[in-house]
């Protein structure tokens, strides 16, 4: 059985800079708890087209493209004595706007998570609105829904709320 998650968060900082932010895979270890020990054990990255700033001869920080393709190793729960790889793909990206990953091996039966922003205004302050769209399954059969219900609800909540603690203080 497929679950959704969505979370939300604004925070006073420009839209391609908190992009530029999510979009560079290096990152991601970052916002992930520190009892996960993650790092991003390699990566393909498939730059994204950006006309305007190619014309513009402009850069950009890396990013990870519609076809990049990165790995990661993390413990799964607190003090795990074992490192689990995840293996995902980006397979939507448009600069400034969204991009999506799915997982191509790892501890769900189905991951897809698409991230969101758009510039809000807030107390006369500019900042960024950013939306997490995740839809998962999980891979254990009849103990899927007890396991969710118990556990993987609880910590992708818990994984969230720390990424939203720690990219406020990142940016």
């Amino acid at each position: 059985m497929q679950h959704s998650f969505q979370t939300a968060q604004w925070v006073p900082h420009p839209i391609t800079r908190v992009f530029a932010f999510f979009a560079d895979p290096d990152n991601l270890p970052r916002l992930m708890p520190a009892w996960q020990k993650a790092y991003v054990e390699r990566q393909t990255l498939v730059a994204p087209p950006d006309p305007i700033r190619d014309l513009l001869q402009l850069t950009r920080p890396p990013a990870a493209g519609t076809g990049s393709a990165i790995s990661i190793l993390f413990r799964p729960f607190p003090l795990s004595p074992i490192l689990m790889r995840w293996n995902a793909r980006i397979v939507e990206f448009e600069w400034d706007h969204h991009f999506c990953d799915e997982q191509a091996q790892g501890p769900f039966a189905y991951w897809r998570h698409c991230h969101r922003v758009s510039e809000e205004v807030r107390d006369d302050t500019p900042g960024t609105q950013i939306v997490d769209d995740l839809v998962y399954e999980l891979p254990l059969g009849i103990l899927s829904e007890p396991a969710h219900a118990l556990f993987v609800r609880r910590q992708i909540k818990g994984v969230f709320r720390h990424r939203q603690q720690r990219l406020l203080e990142l940016l």
